[in-house]
């Protein structure tokens, strides 16, 4: 396992839940939570600058998920845009060029990937034979027997997000070998 794989790994075992945020008051509680990494999903070209500088200036770890920015392309240049305009530490994208392309320039880069059938399943095994992301969230991260199934797959950090509705969800990813469950659910930020 790659040195920065391990130091994510370490970010997460600090931090187990992360605090994803979609909108202005999320990003608020979020800021006052102990959590040191904020999942932004929303924004757009005009204000994702300062959303990022509200999460740096908090002493916290900005992962922007780029797929959701309202006015960036589903191209690289995207990452470009959040790599040379804002302070964000890494990206999140369902794209893996999008995340391949923002490891290249030395940030984070997370894959969002959705577990619908047995298929996107199988598609996900056969990506991590050929590309490593930093991370990879799992989508919806209720289904601790598919999220031990990509564990048995990959050494990679690996994110559990969706769904996640309560502690009992959280455990079950947790024991199905996730390293960090995101979810939007304030109540479940200070578990």
């Amino acid at each position: 396992m790659g040195h920065k794989h391990e130091k994510i790994r370490d970010l997460f075992e600090i931090s187990p839940i992360i605090t994803a945020v979609k909108d202005e008051q999320g990003l608020e509680k979020a800021l006052k939570t102990e959590s040191p990494v904020v999942f932004l999903l929303f924004g757009n070209i005009c204000n994702i600058t300062g959303l990022v500088d509200q999460v740096k200036n908090s002493g916290k770890i900005a992962i922007v998920h780029v797929d959701l920015i309202q006015g960036l392309s589903s191209k690289e240049v995207a990452v470009d845009f959040i790599h040379q305009n804002t302070r964000a530490d890494g990206i999140i994208s369902t794209k893996a060029p999008l995340v391949r392309h923002a490891m290249d320039l030395g940030m984070i880069g997370g894959q969002r990937t959705f577990l619908i059938d047995s298929m996107a399943l199988e598609t996900t095994k056969k990506q991590l034979l050929t590309f490593q992301p930093d991370f990879m969230e799992l989508m919806p991260g209720v289904m601790p027997k598919i999220l031990k199934t990509v564990r048995g797959y990959t050494e990679i950090p690996l994110v559990a997000g969706g769904l996640i509705s309560d502690k009992k969800d959280i455990l079950a990813a947790f024991d199905a070998g996730v390293d960090a469950v995101s979810t939007t659910r304030e109540e479940l930020w200070g578990l």
